[in-house]
Parts: structure tokens; C-alpha cells; sequence
């Protein structure tokens, strides 16, 4: 089955040159130059418009800010809110990557870029959603908290968790190794995503997100604990 990525970008030289690059590779790239005009294309889905399996995501944009389209995709009702989200960045400007990743993107890439590189994070991105998908062993439990790997889904005493992609496969990797703690880098390896860059805060902000979809009070967190100068702990006894 041939890929379909919706690709939001106001440059059509680059967009352009991505769609003919990444069709080479058997992905389908469908081009909107602004963000509203790609939030309807979303919304239609149902419709004559098929879910694309991936948004490539550019933060500058003529009408609205590439992060206000990120919130708008993830606040919308249905599939199409958990579609992953890949941005493309200014080079050098590290907020708007932290304050994307908060905001559900799943993973960014700073411009200018190589193509080969582009497609090497959408495999990933992907990737990560097949291996997830995967038959599984039966549901996570950890008291109030329950971790469905069949359905990609996590509620807490039933309510369910809003969780990217990327965030539900962290979030299974620390609980299956649940009582060990891991740094930064095992838990980044575990889910196979893009080795950890110097200074790179955006594993931080994911758990961040996951505290907040999963603990009672994120500002005291009793199921993902931090061990200062090491990583984090997904604790095995929990409420």
C-alpha cells in the first residue's frame, strides 16, 4: 500500500522538490501552501480525502503559525487527531522544537535539510507505529493505569489519556521495564527513534506530556520518576 503524507508548506520550490524526492521512494505526497487550507484537507477525511499516514508540518506559514496548526490538529474529534506530526524547524531555534513536542508533534527536523534524511525520519515515525501495532501480550496494568498494546490505547481508572504515537510507544518501553532505572539514550534506543542529540531536551518535554496525560499530579509524579543525573524509573508498584 503506497504512503500518503500531507505535507504543509508555503515554499512550492521545496515542496516540490520533496514531493518528486520522496514519490522516488513510493510515498504519495499530497501539498497544501498554508496551514488552513491544510486542516480542511484533514477534516475532510472521510469523505473523498483518505487519513494520511503522516503531516509534514512547517512551523513558518503565511496565515498562522505552523504551532497553532499542530494544536489545531491534535484538538480535532476522531483519527485524524493522532495522525503523527513531523515539523520542519529554523535551524537553530531549539523553543520552537520544545514547545512543538509539547504540543504532540511526534518529531522535527531542522531546515535546511538533506531529503535522505527527511525520508529516514518518516520510516521511523512510521515504523514505530507498525512495530506498536504488533500483536502484543495482554494489557499493561499498573493499578489505576492500564496500557492496551493491541488498541495503542491508556486510561487511567478508565478515563482514557491522550498520547502521540511516539509518546504511547515511551511510555510502553518504560513500563515494560518497569522498577529499572533508564537514562535518556536507553529509553530513546528502546523505541528505536533518532539517537539523542548533545543537549537535547525534546525526551524531556515527551515525558513531560506523559506525566500529565498519566499522573494524578504531574507536579508529583508516582508512576514516572526522575533519578537526578541518570534518567527516569517507570515505578512497578503503583495506586
Amino acid at each position: 500500500m503506497t504512503t500518503q503524507l500531507l505535507m504543509i508548506e508555503d515554499d512550492s520550490r521545496l515542496a516540490q522538490m520533496v514531493v518528486e524526492y520522496l514519490g522516488q521512494s513510493g510515498m504519495q505526497v499530497a501539498h497544501c501552501g498554508d496551514g488552513q487550507s491544510g486542516l480542511a484537507r484533514l477534516q475532510e477525511v472521510g469523505g473523498s480525502t483518505a487519513l494520511p499516514d503522516l503531516v509534514i508540518l512547517d512551523l513558518m506559514l503565511p496565515d498562522m503559525d505552523g504551532l497553532d496548526v499542530c494544536r489545531n490538529i491534535r484538538g480535532m474529534q476522531g483519527p485524524a487527531a493522532r495522525v503523527p506530526v513531523l515539523m520542519l524547524t529554523a535551524k537553530g531555534d531549539p523553543m520552537d522544537r520544545i514547545i512543538g513536542l509539547e504540543l504532540g508533534a511526534d518529531d522535527y527536523l531542522p531546515k535546511p535539510f538533506e531529503p535522505r534524511e527527511l525520508l529516514a525520519r518518516i520510516r521511523a515515525v512510521l515504523r514505530r507505529r507498525t512495530e506498536g501495532g504488533a500483536p502484543q501480550a495482554q494489557a499493561l496494568r499498573f493499578g489505576a493505569l492500564e496500557i492496551d498494546r493491541d488498541a495503542r490505547t491508556v486510561t487511567v481508572a478508565g478515563q482514557p489519556c491522550e498520547l502521540t504515537s511516539y509518546q504511547f510507544d515511551l511510555l510502553v518501553a518504560m513500563a515494560e521495564r518497569a522498577g529499572r532505572v533508564l537514562t535518556r539514550d536507553q529509553i530513546m534506543e528502546a523505541v528505536r527513534g533518532r539517537e539523542l542529540e548533545a543537549f537535547d531536551r525534546s525526551i524531556d518535554v515527551h515525558m513531560g506530556r506523559i506525566r500529565a496525560a498519566i499522573e494524578d499530579d504531574a507536579k508529583n509524579p508516582r508512576r514516572i520518576l526522575t533519578v537526578r543525573g541518570v534518567g527516569y524509573v517507570f515505578a512497578k508498584q503503583q495506586d
